[in-house]
């Protein structure tokens, strides 16, 4: 698995003008190949008398999938420039769709790469970018009486603090580096006097 990947902070819509043609670039984070489809389709209708909605997305965060559309563009000039502009960007769990509005002017190959990659460079710029890292899913059981404190210990130190589970005992579900793992543990039974166990569950991404 990837230590982290970038995705886009948020969906967001970004316009350019290359030659009095008008480029609007939609982003969004996608989960599955499905959402990064149902997206395209829904910007499809949105913009169904557009000259062209080319589109491209990333899903993986070793970017497994990677799919393209040039959408009626010349071959190679507007799905596959905007793809490598993702990947040039290290984006994943992303997609991306560019809705030219044809304002007149042919642009010849050169300049369609150049628009259509630029339009998703900008909606980058301007939506904005976030990065997941890499963690282990861990859960501290802790006895009433302390578990208070150690909440309070783990939000100051920084730790996110997943879940709580209230039973005979406490189970406060939060995520760790591999790397920190050993520490932890030493700080829980310096912490607990001993008391309170870890025990460590799969792996997930979280924003770094």
């Amino acid at each position: 698995m990837q230590d982290e990947y970038r995705t886009v902070a948020r969906a967001g819509t970004h316009e350019t003008e290359v030659n009095r043609s008008r480029f609007l670039c939609a982003l969004a984070p996608a989960a599955t190949e499905q959402e990064a489809q149902d997206f395209v389709a829904a910007v499809r209708r949105e913009h169904a008398d557009a000259t062209h909605n080319c589109w491209a997305y990333v899903i993986g965060a070793d970017a497994a999938t990677q799919r393209a559309s040039d959408d009626g563009e010349p071959g190679g000039t507007a799905g596959v420039p905007m793809l490598q502009m993702l990947l040039r960007r290290d984006m994943r769990y992303v997609v991306a769709v560019v809705t030219r509005y044809y304002g007149g002017v042919k642009l010849g190959a050169g300049g369609l790469i150049r628009a259509y990659g630029g339009a998703v460079g900008g909606a980058l710029d301007a939506v904005g970018t976030r990065t997941r890292r890499r963690f282990r899913l861990a859960t501290v059981t802790v006895d009433h009486q302390r578990a208070g404190k150690v909440q309070n210990d783990l939000r100051a130190t920084g730790r996110e603090v997943r879940d709580v589970r209230y039973g005979e005992a406490v189970a406060i579900e939060i995520g760790l580096p591999d790397a920190d793992v050993d520490t932890f543990r030493a700080w829980l039974a310096d912490a607990t006097a001993g008391t309170a166990t870890l025990d460590l569950g799969g792996e997930a991404y979280g924003d770094a």
